[in-house]
């Protein structure tokens, strides 16, 4: 996937990123290889990073593809547990069996089906402090709507993908599909900027991640 670094300077800085554990780097390959969604290497370092600096207990993930992101958070972060949902029953199951492999079934649990349909069962749940939405583009408005309300008062929520390959900067995009994405994220854009609930920042790494504290 392209994003809003060229590639010189993003080919730098991955030659910069500590060495992932051979497992990880092989979910990578089989990402890129059958074209799964994951967080790009640069972004997924960034967020990494600053969940470093929160050391958060609990994390709730919006779109968990094969769980190469939740994987890589609970590596990170060994006191930490996580939710993560995915609605594709074949990633479902990936994930599942990859966390089973890295041995972390104990920190990450995986809730199958919509996450559209999901919040009203994680209510009951105690609060995160962390957000990471990272599923179908066109509904982080309504990921955050009912999401949101389960971060706990100065947690964070990062939004993956905001720049989209840097499409929402174009004001004339050919393919319909992705003129539509591009238009969607824009009014995500501008509405979590505005929104009166959160403090947040856009930052051009990856593929561009928002990073919003609930206020």
């Amino acid at each position: 996937m392209e994003t809003v670094i060229n590639n010189q300077v993003e080919n730098y800085l991955k030659s910069l990123v500590p060495k992932r554990t051979p497992f990880v780097m092989e979910m990578e390959a089989y990402a890129k290889e059958h074209q799964v969604p994951i967080m790009d290497l640069v972004g997924m370092e960034s967020l990494l990073w600053k969940l470093k600096l929160i050391q958060p207990e609990r994390i709730l993930e919006v779109g968990a593809a094969i769980g190469y992101s939740a994987i890589r958070m609970a590596q990170e972060l060994p006191n930490t547990t996580i939710v993560t949902i995915e609605r594709d029953e074949v990633r479902y199951k990936e994930a599942v069996a990859n966390i089973e492999k890295n041995e972390l079934s104990n920190r990450i649990e995986v809730r199958f089906g919509d996450a559209l349909d999901l919040a009203q069962i994680l209510e009951s749940e105690p609060l995160f402090d962390v957000l990471f939405i990272d599923a179908a583009k066109g509904q982080y408005q309504r990921f955050l709507d009912l999401y949101g309300k389960m971060v706990k008062p100065n947690g964070v929520v990062f939004s993956d993908n905001v720049l989209f390959r840097g499409l929402v900067a174009e004001d004339e995009i050919e393919e319909k599909r992705l003129r539509s994405i591009a238009r969607k994220l824009r009014t995500y854009n501008e509405w979590l900027m505005q929104h009166p609930d959160y403090d947040t920042r856009i930052l051009p790494v990856g593929d561009g991640l928002a990073i919003s504290i609930k206020k």
